[in-house]
């Protein structure tokens, strides 16, 4: 069956959408410019890989990025590892986030904070450009400095974007985790690049509950001897702030630097502005420095273009400060957009929750996870036909594979007559591969395309492009939005392991794709994660499509277990409430995955247990449990998991249903 066949139609364009969204501008303007013509999509992409240095310019050009300094040239050196953006230029990153803040569009939202614990904030781009001002020169006063580290233990909401715009607009860098933590998981962290500055809750609330942290943050402060100052924000309204002689709260924060405007120190365009963070399952987290001039660009077309992000939009994604994704959704203010912001559980009180918001709030673009939006088609919800949605264009969707049976529900209960846009990437590079676009149809079960500038193909195991089929993701070409470096790793030896070492000279991202007949994109799971039964590789993803369709099944998780030189399958199963794994149960499993994806992918066990560990920002952890499995599970990091007792029930289901013989 082609691939055609097998990924209907399940959205298309109008004619005034391909005329009139940014992507399809951006297109009309480069045919102005003498550039192209091009046919569709997939010709706009082949110019934009074909002419690198040109597209770069492009971009910066047609979304009006600023800089002090002009560069010299778009790509000095094209080395991977290595490569050199934008080089003379001096720019500032806050700068041009809140490019938009002066003018008619001083007293346009530009944020708007919800959270279990507060009621909802509204602020202006005139009032978020003064607080950054004023936490900027708070921040002077304390010492801070260009290059310093400023860290939040933050929650998705007001001040930590103020926080972010204050660091970067003065030349520090800004890294951020989610209070849910354990201190020893931010400590692994933050220990790591020594902050100066540390901006911190004082609890949180998720799920209708309150978590008081002030204690377990002092700790954190002892742990942290570099810090300078702390600022504590009441996330807790009529809490104590957190103790300690260095820590101001926030309100007199701004009180002490009220009425400075923001700096906008001018940078190089290598000069890092994020440190972000691998999850750390398997040891200490990797620290990603990604630079100031890249990451600006990459999200500049990603949520302009790709996106179709303005100033008359109004754009929510559910994230946690622990995950790239809020550093993405951070850089919607670039458009001038309002961004709306939602802290606490998605699920609480029920969830419809979200989905209210965003009839509530005239959402235009919404972002979620896969997990979420199958979880929302489980609970048979509607929200098409319960709620005004009708401002919502664009529904993206991240963390995992989407899988077909979740495209139907959204084009049948969910949001209908929206863009679907599942997207995908990393916090590798703080933005993604491929994804949407407003240019082409979506097909079910299926990623609509490469991103622009994105030299994205499939690799076989001998380094060389697959005709057809499933391989190793990779980028032949650089991308601006590539790290810059890791953090404490001098020569680099690190990063080039990391992307560098499969492949040399070409990033490999370690997911396991096929690119389709018609330019749009599947991803099987990771590369680390694929099962090799009988020497045929299969992708974690593929079980997946056929286990989380069955009504039996609340979630599920599926590794590989290494005997006699062979790999068998194990599935571990969460029952939904009030079911269990019956014989009939296991039977129904098998027979739906070697109907729906071969004989080979059926589990040689399938077992059940209470629950699946995720990390923090709702990922399976695949590789930790097989690492358990497979008896080597010492070195595994519990501090980066949600929910790391998870890992203990499955080690004893495991060793009951006799797998762990000769194991941990």
């Amino acid at each position: 069956m082609s691939n055609t066949e097998q990924s209907p139609v399940v959205w298309s364009p109008s004619d005034d959408t391909l005329k009139n969204c940014q992507m399809g501008r951006f297109q009309g303007w480069l045919e102005q410019q003498g550039f192209g013509p091009f046919a569709d999509y997939h010709a706009l992409h082949q110019w934009s890989i074909d002419n690198l240095e040109t597209f770069w310019q492009k971009v910066w050009d047609y979304c009006g990025l600023v800089c002090e300094t002009p560069a010299d040239k778009v790509l000095g050196k094209r080395d991977m590892p290595g490569a050199e953006w934008f080089p003379g230029m001096k720019l500032n990153f806050a700068a041009n986030q809140l490019r938009l803040a002066d003018g008619e569009h001083a007293d346009r939202e530009a944020v708007v904070a919800y959270c279990e614990t507060r009621p909802v904030l509204r602020r202006t781009y005139a009032q978020l450009k003064a607080d950054t001002g004023a936490l900027e020169a708070f921040l002077r006063n304390k010492g801070i400095q260009q290059g310093d580290r400023v860290a939040g233990v933050v929650t998705n909401g007001y001040e930590a974007l103020v926080g972010m715009l204050a660091a970067t607009s003065l030349g520090a860098i800004w890294s951020s985790a989610s209070p849910d933590f354990g201190v020893g998981a931010i400590l692994d962290r933050f220990g790591q690049i020594e902050p100066a500055a540390l901006i911190v809750v004082n609890g949180y609330g998720y799920g209708g509950k309150v978590f008081k942290r002030q204690d377990d943050f002092a700790g954190l402060i002892d742990g942290l001897p570099t810090l300078r100052c702390v600022v504590s924000i009441e996330q807790l309204p009529g809490e104590p702030a957190i103790a300690g002689d260095k820590v101001t709260h926030w309100n007199d924060a701004l009180a002490e630097g009220q009425g400075q405007p923001p700096s906008f120190t001018p940078l190089p365009p290598d000069h890092p502005v994020y440190i972000l963070y691998s999850s750390g399952t398997t040891g200490k987290p990797k620290c990603i420095v990604h630079g100031n001039a890249g990451l600006l660009v990459n999200h500049a077309k990603e949520l302009m273009l790709h996106g179709d992000v303005g100033p008359e939009d109004r754009f929510l994604y559910f994230t946690t400060c622990g995950w790239m994704m809020w550093n993405w959704q951070a850089s919607a203010l670039l458009t001038g957009a309002a961004v709306i912001t939602v802290d606490g559980s998605p699920g609480y009180p029920d969830l419809n929750y979200l989905w209210q918001v965003v009839a509530d709030e005239k959402v235009t673009h919404y972002g979620t996870s896969a997990r979420f939006i199958a979880g929302c088609r489980k609970a048979e919800l509607a929200p098409a036909k319960s709620l005004d949605l009708d401002a919502l264009r664009v529904v993206f969707s991240t963390g995992s594979p989407l899988l077909p049976e979740d495209y139907d529900w959204v084009y049948s209960d969910g949001a209908p007559d929206v863009l679907l846009g599942s997207i995908a990437g990393g916090t590798d590079i703080c933005g993604c591969f491929v994804g949407s676009t407003p240019l082409l149809p979506v097909r079910r079960g299926e990623i609509q395309c490469r991103f622009l500038g994105v030299d994205a193909v499939a690799y076989g195991d001998d380094g060389k492009p697959v005709s057809s089929g499933r391989g190793e993701l990779v980028c032949r070409q650089p991308l601006p939005s590539m790290p810059v470096s890791f953090w404490d790793d001098p020569d680099d030896e690190r990063y080039k392991d990391a992307y560098f070492n499969t492949f040399p000279g070409v990033w490999a991202h370690g997911d396991f794709i096929e690119f389709t007949e018609h330019g749009g994109a599947i991803i099987y799971g990771r590369s680390d994660a694929t099962l090799n039964p009988g020497g045929v590789r299969i992708g974690t993803a593929e079980i997946y499509r056929q286990v989380e369709t069955i009504a039996e099944v609340k979630d599920s998780l599926v590794v590989g277990r290494q005997i006699d030189g062979d790999v068998e399958v194990v599935l571990l199963v969460v029952p939904a409430d009030g079911q269990a794994l019956t014989d009939d149960l296991r039977n129904n499993l098998k027979i739906r995955i070697r109907q729906g994806a071969s004989p080979r992918h059926v589990p040689k066990h399938i077992i059940e247990v209470p629950d699946i560990p995720y990390t923090r920002s709702g990922k399976k952890v695949e590789l930790a449990v097989a690492r358990l499995i497979n008896g080597s599970a010492k070195a595994d990091n519990r501090d980066a998991l949600a929910n790391p007792e998870a890992l203990d029930q499955i080690r004893d289901r495991c060793r009951d249903a006799g797998l762990l013989e000769g194991g941990s």
